[in-house]
């Protein structure tokens, strides 16, 4: 199972790239791996029939007792199957509903099928806190495929709103999941729910997690988020809001009930608000004119449905919940589809302006005929089988004298009642005839759009007419609650209570639709004394509100101002802490050799003139002095390693520094003398003060023998190499790497969001004409297309760049050029040799991207933005997504021989003339790194350096002015 869902990450990172290749068809081919697992899940069949349980475990964080356990029991193999079942037709419905032009469709794919195996990891996870994993990615990709219309405002603001409630839920769930797996002493489910611990912890922990599973299942006050998603493409509403997301809320509760039904607070609160959500639910449905929107509200009411009977806690009520749950990802999913073919065909959901549908469309209307009969509950469909079975579990409770019997009972008729108004009103409203419209003409797109929804009608009837033999394989799961129950699943249980009520629930349900007009002036009458939606919007706006108000009163002034505030509670706070604990080394070393103490006088001068400087590069370069002091102390306290990766990082910095500069005036307060300067002498001062303080109390604070006598040894015998710095970064400590990258990784998308106002997908600028062409011009110094040649007059100089052609004689260097065009082809070779001699010398991918970085840097400096192009021509994302890609496969692929995560592995070979050679992991690890670091320089540049090139040349124009804005042109 974990070997599936490695099948589903990689799929979903490829289905980008084969969008390009195959378009709509690309859903085709992504929706085999689903129905693959449909029918594995579908082999498991006589395991599980025969009481049998799948189990797979992987060790992932064993000093915590996680690890990456599945297992497939009765309600884990159901669920599964409407993951996976569902999920394939949908994709194959993708292919026809999808235009070849639609924006970004490879990403829709990739997203879509990423939640599909997401879903099958959270139902098939036995691991609490892995299942909570999976739970919050769902929440993320549920944003990211409702917000799949970028550009429409309503599109963004509900995946958000959906964002923040399932969040919301996820949090308070978290705190849940970590008290019951601490009191069950283990974060098996199974295990959880078998164990069951009782007492007034166990029973906050449980209700916390509930407080989460109402949240995802869109029950009141949560409910609201689910309509407003409707502004998600129709197949993310017929999968995530019919299918599987909102399923996540109501399986966890079925899970969880087998050992915790009975506890206090249980059946109150989901009964409660589950017979409030139906109800209220159902009544929104019949105000909608919108199909759409008449689906969502009754999805919301039948979650509440759902809810009620996944709650209740008795073996038949376990029994008619997973029967409901089965109906009703067939019936909802289908309807959905079908909404999707008539606004498709029709260009309109508002049924006031459909008419005569079921004419032109013969074969939608009786896909659709039999999904409403089903959610209303008409035999011999699946949909009437579980509403029979809720009848008949709340009957006997009732009749038991169980108050929330009663409360079930009632509310769920009431309920059904109104679902089958608005399941009326739904088949009416969409395939009906109206005399005043003229019958609506269709957009022709072929049979195989309702394939789908076809199969998914079908399903329902053969299920509801085999009900028999569906019922002991779900009967397994309703066995493991407690309590006695003699109910199974049939289409004719004789005349009963049950079946009685499902009459009465039809026949008021079609007077309700009878009288439509009258329950819509009733419905106007009626005031919206609880709206979520409202208090979800007062909420949100009131933290805005407070936000700007604290904002205002405590951040007042400038940079310097909210500097001097975070360094002043920083003094208070630490220096109070460091005066009480009084915890001081025994003694303290002052220096080692004589060469430290002139470097750190050397370093203090610096940064003493970097205090007092007048011009901004000035205080740059004297505050690069402080960075290449610290270089001479590594060097002298025999860390080559880190003297180099600091001499490189810091030759960059001051680069970037350079960049920014140039849009910024030469001297400091050029305009404004600095205030109050005796304050910030102070502050500074005590900032440092209290800065060597905890450096001295940190010195004296260790207890236990340093675990750092051991490092050359895991060094060279774990790690295979004698560079202990470069091991720790991608053995030893290769986890916090992994954390390093993703921060380089959001640097460098924030430095070129912000800098990229109209999108960051633009490809730097190129010289026209082929690489040969170019060069052959380059040669005979001589450019013939004027549209490439805004300065004629460089052209009477050598260029030893392609790109120093495009820039003006006055603001080149030749002897720049010359130095870079013989460097920096060496410069790439050394950061390669610097990058595979790490594990055994000075270096190492951070190293070696940081060298390669740097001589793009001076590729860029000597000839500007059209160099940086002729040097990359590459989309820096796609470098630092490879060196992600790389670093994080190599992570998790020790997973598949049986390791752990980021446990390196090594090939050793004796090879002639090369000698003995160790290949790890952990060098394609290092690569990585590597390409990680050059995807952020060159980011950084593109930029930084590019983009404020053309900014400002675009600026110039507007000016009047046709000054070429490079690097060159620079003034300190």
């Amino acid at each position: 199972m974990t070997l599936i869902l490695a099948l589903f990450a990689a799929l979903s990172v490829a289905s980008p790239l084969l969008t390009r290749w195959l378009s709509t068809r690309v859903f085709y081919v992504i929706a085999l791996l689903p129905a693959a697992v449909f029918g594995i899940t579908l082999a498991q069949t006589p395991t599980i029939a025969s009481g049998g349980v799948i189990e797979e475990k992987i060790e992932w964080i064993p000093q915590l007792g996680i690890a990456l356990t599945s297992r497939v029991d009765a309600l884990g193999w159901l669920l599964a199957l409407v993951v996976t079942g569902v999920g394939a037709l949908v994709l194959v419905y993708c292919a026809r509903y999808f235009d070849a032009d639609e924006p970004g469709l490879g990403r829709f794919a990739g997203l879509l099928l990423a939640f599909a195996g997401t879903m099958y990891g959270l139902v098939t996870s036995d691991d609490i806190i892995v299942m909570f994993m999976y739970w919050e990615i769902t929440s993320i990709l549920s944003y990211l495929l409702i917000g799949h219309y970028t550009g429409r405002k309503e599109s963004r603001g509900a995946a958000l709103q959906a964002l923040l409630v399932t969040t919301f839920g996820g949090l308070v769930m978290l705190v849940g999941v970590i008290m019951i797996s601490s009191f069950a002493g283990t974060t098996s489910l199974a295990a959880i729910v078998s164990e069951a611990p009782q007492g007034a912890g166990p029973t906050v922990a449980i209700l916390l997690i509930l407080v989460g599973a109402l949240s995802k299942s869109a029950i009141v006050p949560f409910h609201f988020w689910l309509p407003a998603a409707m502004a998600a493409p129709t197949p993310v509403s017929a999968y995530l809001h019919a299918a599987a997301m909102v399923k996540a809320g109501i399986y966890l509760v079925a899970r969880l009930a087998p050992g915790y039904a009975d506890i206090p607070g249980w059946q109150a609160l989901l009964v409660g608000l589950g017979v409030w959500t139906m109800i209220v639910g159902a009544w929104r449905s019949l105000r909608q004119y919108d199909l759409k929107l008449v689906l969502a509200y009754g999805t919301v009411s039948q979650l509440g449905f759902l809810m009620v009977i996944t709650g209740f806690g008795s073996r038949d009520a376990a029994l008619a919940a997973a029967a409901l749950l089965l109906a009703h990802a067939l019936y909802k999913a289908t309807l959905f589809l079908v909404v999707g073919i008539i606004d498709h065909q029709a260009g309109t959901r508002d049924w006031r302006k459909l008419s005569g549908l079921w004419r032109t469309t013969p074969s939608l209307f009786v896909i659709t005929a039999i999904a409403v009969a089903s959610m209303a509950g008409i035999p011999p469909l699946l949909g009437f089988v579980a509403k029979e079975a809720v009848f008949g579990a709340f009957v006997e409770a009732a009749v038991a004298g169980e108050f929330w019997g009663w409360v079930a009972l009632v509310g769920t008729a009431v309920g059904s009642v109104l679902t089958v108004a608005y399941s009326a009103r739904f088949l009416w409203g969409a395939f009906g005839n109206r005399k005043k419209i003229v019958p609506t003409e269709l957009h022709a797109d072929g049979w195989g759009i309702q394939f789908a929804p076809a199969v998914l009608a079908f399903a329902t009837v053969v299920l509801g007419i085999a009900v028999p033999l569906l019922d002991p394989l779900l009967a397994l799961y309703a066995d493991t609650v407690p309590g006695e129950g003699h109910y199974h699943l049939a289409l004719w249980h004789g005349l009963e209570p049950a079946l009685f009520i499902s009459a009465a629930v039809l026949v008021l349900g079609g007077l309700l639709f009878w009288r439509r007009r009258g329950v819509a002036r009733l419905q106007e009458k009626v005031p919206p004394l609880v709206d979520a939606s409202r208090g979800y919007w007062a909420a949100t706006q009131g933290v805005d509100r407070l936000s700007a108000k604290i904002t205002i009163f405590a951040q007042r002034g400038g940079l310097s101002q909210y500097l001097s505030t975070i360094l002043v509670v920083f003094v208070l706070a630490l220096g109070l802490t460091a005066t009480l604990g009084r915890t001081w080394p025994p003694g303290i070393r002052w220096f080692d050799s004589p060469a430290q103490l002139v470097v750190a006088v050397v370093m203090g001068i610096a940064a003493i003139a970097a205090a007092l400087a007048k011009q901004r590069m000035t205080a740059v370069l004297l505050a690069g002095v402080t960075g290449f002091g610290m270089v001479g102390l590594f060097a002298l306290h025999g860390a080559p390693d880190l003297a180099l990766t600091q001499a490189l990082v810091e030759t960059i910095t001051v680069v970037v520094f350079v960049l920014v500069l140039r849009r910024l005036p030469v001297k400091i307060a050029q305009h404004n003398k600095p205030e109050q300067r005796t304050r910030r002498l102070i502050i500074g001062v005590l900032v440092g003060l209290v800065m060597g303080t905890i450096g001295l109390i940190a010195l004296g604070a260790r207890q236990a023998p340093s675990i750092a006598a051991e490092l050359p040894r895991l060094a060279y015998e774990e790690g295979h190499g004698r560079n202990i710095v470069n091991v720790m970064l991608v053995d030893i400590r290769a986890w916090d790497t992994m954390g390093e990258l993703s921060v380089l990784v959001v640097v460098a998308t924030g430095i070129a969001s912000l800098l990229f106002v109209s999108g960051r997908a633009k490809a730097l600028p190129r010289l026209s004409g082929s690489r040969n062409q170019r060069r052959a011009e380059h040669r005979r110094n001589v450019i013939d297309d004027p549209q490439t040649t805004e300065h004629p007059e460089s052209t009477h100089r050598q260029s030893w760049l392609l790109g120093g052609l495009k820039v003006s004689s006055e603001n080149r260097s030749v002897l720049l050029e010359v130095l870079v065009r013989l460097l920096f082809h060496p410069a790439i070779v050394v950061s390669v040799f610097l990058l595979f001699v790490g594990h055994n010398a000075p270096g190492g991918g951070f190293a070696g991207g940081l060298l390669a970085g740097l001589a793009l840097v001076f590729r860029y400096l000597a000839g500007g933005r059209y160099e940086l192009g002729e040097a990359a021509p590459i989309d820096p994302g796609k470098v630092l997504g490879v060196g992600v890609l790389l670093a994080v496969g190599t992570a998790i692929g020790s997973l598949f021989f049986g390791g752990e995560i980021l446990q390196s592995a090594y090939l050793e070979a004796d090879v002639p003339v090369l000698g003995h050679l160790s290949i790890g992991t952990s060098s394609i690890f290092d690569v990585g790194v590597y390409l990680v670091v050059i995807g952020l320089t060159l980011d950084i540049l593109r930029s930084l350096g590019a983009e404020v090139d053309r900014q400002q040349e675009d600026t110039d124009l507007e000016a009047g002015t046709d000054d070429d804005f490079t690097p060159a042109e620079v003034r300190p």
